[in-house]
């Protein structure tokens, strides 16, 4: 599906330095603000005290969000927790506080509201688990980094796994700089919401890395030089990128609006993933391939399944 055909290609590997140059000094100061700000942890990771509470009628978590922080405990979490009737609040540490003496305040500024809420479970959160949290959210990040190098190695090229890895890196990199510069919280739902970027982020280089390769192979374009082949590949899935990006980012922003503090970190790491996702896969892990030397010979070789781009 296209909603329109761009007949001239567009120049973009004319701008490959420059679009690279921008992005090295991007992850620079991301990186800057990581070491000298760090990220703003969430309860999960720091811990904390976890209070499980219900009601006998539905419950509105912005009245119950808006009394726990009239309690100026710091950054603190409400969410509804499978049902409407079911809230989770997250508190964290306290250090002249005990977890029984924040959950009790908690209850007793709740009931001034309603007096159908009922406490069902009060759980410490130490830092061990943080640590463990911590480390498991490493390793599942590690994974799926060997994971799409071993994807691309074997259905394209190393260079092409390697630019892609890359270019992922970079926009990962870039979340966490605005967590980190904005001190936003950084909780599980980020996490997650990062996770998903790097696969939507590398199926938009897979997309664009096969009509590159479909294009090597195109006997009208055996005339190119190999910026030209790259340049006519991006331009064909242009129509696909802001059709797919575009309804995607329309989604992400209406969770980011209306989701309300439940989503807003889930929904503001996604927002700023898509849009940086789109840039690393044009304009910076299709430069790499230059960089790292791909030519027409190392691309074009003998097949015995008809491979067919994806658009």
């Amino acid at each position: 599906m296209e909603f329109f055909r761009i007949k001239q290609d567009i120049p973009f590997m004319s701008y490959g330095k420059l679009t690279t140059a921008i992005s090295l000094l991007t992850f620079i100061v991301a990186v800057f603000f990581l070491v000298f700000k760090g990220l703003n942890f969430g309860v999960e990771f720091t811990g904390g005290t976890v209070m499980e509470l219900r009601y006998a009628q539905p419950a509105d978590l912005n009245q119950v969000r808006g009394a726990v922080d009239n309690l100026k405990y710091g950054e603190s979490q409400v969410q509804a927790l499978g049902t409407t009737r079911d809230v989770m609040v997250r508190l964290p540490n306290i250090k002249q506080k005990t977890s029984a003496q924040l959950s009790n305040e908690v209850l007793t500024a709740l009931k001034q509201q309603r007096g159908d809420v009922e406490l069902r479970k009060v759980e410490f959160i130490g830092p061990s688990v943080g640590e463990e949290l911590v480390s498991h959210g490493l390793l599942a990040l590690a994974l799926v980094c060997i994971g799409i190098i071993a994807y691309l190695a074997i259905r394209f090229e190393w260079r092409f796994a390697v630019s892609a890895v890359i270019a992922n890196m970079h926009d990962v990199v870039i979340i966490l700089g605005f967590f980190a510069l904005f001190q936003w919280e950084f909780s599980l739902t980020v996490l997650a919401g990062i996770l998903a970027v790097l696969g939507y982020s590398v199926n938009e280089s897979v997309v664009v890395f096969d009509r590159i390769r479909e294009n090597f192979r195109k006997s009208n374009l055996r005339g190119k030089t190999v910026p030209q082949v790259i340049d006519n590949a991006i331009t064909a899935t242009m129509s696909r990128t802001i059709i797919t990006h575009g309804s995607t980012e329309a989604m992400v922003l209406s969770m980011l609006i209306l989701g309300g503090p439940a989503l807003h970190g889930f929904a503001m790491a996604l927002t700023i993933g898509i849009v940086f996702g789109i840039y690393s896969s044009v304009l910076v892990a299709s430069p790499l391939l230059l960089m790292f030397g791909v030519t027409r010979e190392n691309m074009v070789k003998p097949v015995t399944v008809k491979e067919e781009a994806v658009v």
